[in-house]
């Protein structure tokens, strides 16, 4: 199986395309061979309720200007795809979690309150000053007890722009160190 991977790795390479990896980075042709570029972006994964996906992706947008890779699922899921296990691989592979919390995703039974028990899990991995889930408030609503009561949330209201540097800071402590560990030669 390997071999047919870096076969087809070859194939496309040698046919002028580019071969991305997710989470790695990508391959490209080059007069001298071949190059590959490492992921350094800290990866991003984001949240949400359903309800609130026009807001998740204005900060997705956000996120990829201010040079992280947010993991939005509307964006990364491919048809076919066993969207659970690529969802617990996405958080358990991310930099940081972010938690959007609104009126709506905090009601609400489903997928959202599944990734915030799943990143919890996580989190309980790290180590203890190690930043990883980060909750943002979307607009004025009231964060669990249990995540509140020990992680400090930050707010994109009123002031969107405010928040959002906040948040990214937050982002890159979280990846200090990870980005550079994931990509050193073995």
């Amino acid at each position: 199986m390997t071999e047919l991977i870096f076969e087809i790795v070859r194939r496309s390479l040698e046919a002028g395309q580019a071969v991305e990896i997710e989470g790695l980075g990508r391959f490209h042709s080059t007069p001298q061979g071949y190059r590959f570029d490492a992921e350094t972006q800290p990866t991003v994964f984001l949240a949400y309720a359903l309800e609130d996906l026009e807001i998740v992706r204005r900060l997705a947008d956000a996120l990829r200007a201010a040079d992280c890779s947010p993991w939005l699922d509307k964006e990364r899921l491919m048809p076919g795809q066993n969207w659970t296990q690529s969802i617990d691989r996405a958080i358990a592979d991310s930099d940081a979690f972010v938690a959007c919390f609104s009126p709506r995703s905090i009601s609400k039974r489903g997928q959202f309150q599944s990734e915030l028990r799943q990143a919890l899990e996580c989190a309980e991995k790290r180590p203890l000053d190690e930043v990883f889930l980060l909750p943002v408030r979307l607009e004025r609503c009231v964060v669990p007890d249990r995540i509140a009561d020990q992680v400090q949330y930050v707010d994109l209201f009123p002031d969107w722009e405010r928040g959002v540097k906040r948040l990214v800071r937050s982002i890159r402590r979280a990846a200090r160190g990870r980005v550079g560990a994931r990509f050193r030669p073995v």
